[in-house]
């Protein structure tokens, strides 16, 4: 089966393809991964902020300085951590720094860790609707006069002195996971961060719920950008992939259970590791828990195996409404990208 177009980058032919990097390596190794990514055609690279430990425009702004074509994304910033026009004015300046190639990716973050920092994510559609509608139109560079819930703009705008005052090309996209998320983000955003460590079967719901926001919108979701994060683990022995994969796929069995349920994890699974892990999890714990996992729950949510079996399992999410992988490399970062460099979906 050949790639949906969506899927396919037409300057090349071949597979749209992007990285995600987080805090495993220094931020001036990540510099030097979205230089060989992008020299090896990957499209984006993209930057995550989630745990209390690496925040993402800082990175963004480090890789957008060594490269000149790659497209540079956030994801994803939470939508309570920074006021709305803060930042509106922060993706305006990495705008200046990379024109036209900074995507502002946000989403609704996650408890326990909000709570534990005093952020309450009661409404978290009322608060990402008026937040991603008033980051949008001072983007557009509107004078935004905004009355809301959680946002309350005075006539306020990005007041450039010394620079040209025009509208900043950056796309927003939100990183829904639930289906009420997900329905908002077809109606309201430019495209869609889909979650890792979710099965394919879980795509089909997530295509359901985008359509159904963008059915509200008088829009297609064609005109909805889906790039979904994919766990990642190539290593020409097969085992070796899936054991690197495995303690990853462990820790989010226990600090996501509801996602992995609707993945199609056995509720039994689920049990036997939220008995061994607590929150925060300690590496030992982790390791503990990971010897319950088998191979076919590693294999079912991430691209495990050798660099065949890894790219057929990312046809599988592209198969189901993924529009560009962002792979998330797990051990050897050149291999994982070489791998998949010129892939044309075969």
């Amino acid at each position: 089966m050949t790639l949906p177009q969506a899927a396919i980058n037409p300057a090349t032919g071949k597979a749209r393809m992007a990285i995600y990097l987080q805090d495993a390596h220094p931020i001036r190794e990540g510099m030097a991964f979205a230089q060989y990514a992008e020299a090896k055609g990957f499209e984006a690279v993209w930057q995550a902020e989630s745990r209390l430990v690496r925040e993402a425009t800082v990175p963004m702004a480090a890789f957008a300085s060594v490269t000149s074509s790659i497209k540079v994304g956030s994801g994803v910033v939470d939508c309570w951590s920074r006021n709305p026009a803060r930042l509106a004015a922060t993706f305006s300046t990495l705008d200046d720094l990379a024109p036209g190639r900074v995507i502002l990716g946000i989403g609704a973050w996650w408890d326990p860790l909000a709570q534990k920092v005093g952020i309450s994510r009661a409404k978290p559609l009322r608060a990402m609707r008026e937040i991603v509608n008033a980051v949008r139109a001072l983007l557009n560079n509107e004078n935004v006069t905004f009355n809301g819930e959680f946002v309350h703009f005075d006539g306020i705008e990005l007041d450039y002195v010394y620079q040209d005052r025009r509208a900043k090309d950056v796309p927003i996209y939100i990183g829904a996971t639930g289906m009420q998320m997900m329905e908002l983000t077809g109606e309201i955003a430019d495209g869609v961060v889909l979650n890792y460590l979710v099965s394919p079967d879980y795509n089909k719901q997530a295509m359901q719920a985008l359509q159904t926001g963008a059915d509200k919108a008088g829009r297609s979701i064609d005109t909805i950008d889906r790039p979904q994060l994919v766990v990642c683990s190539v290593h020409e022995d097969r085992q070796t992939a899936l054991d690197m994969a495995r303690e990853m796929v462990t820790q989010y069995l226990g600090q996501q259970p509801h996602i992995m349920k609707a993945s199609g994890v056995p509720q039994s699974l689920l049990d036997k590791v939220g008995e061994v892990l607590t929150w925060p999890a300690t590496h030992e714990q982790v390791t503990k828990a990971s010897k319950l996992v088998p191979d076919e729950i590693v294999q079912m949510l991430t691209a495990s195996g050798t660099p065949s079996e890894a790219r057929q399992q990312v046809k599988h999410y592209i198969e189901n409404g993924a529009t560009c992988p962002i792979l998330y490399p797990l051990g050897d970062v050149h291999a994982m990208i070489d791998a998949f460099a010129d892939w044309d979906g075969n």
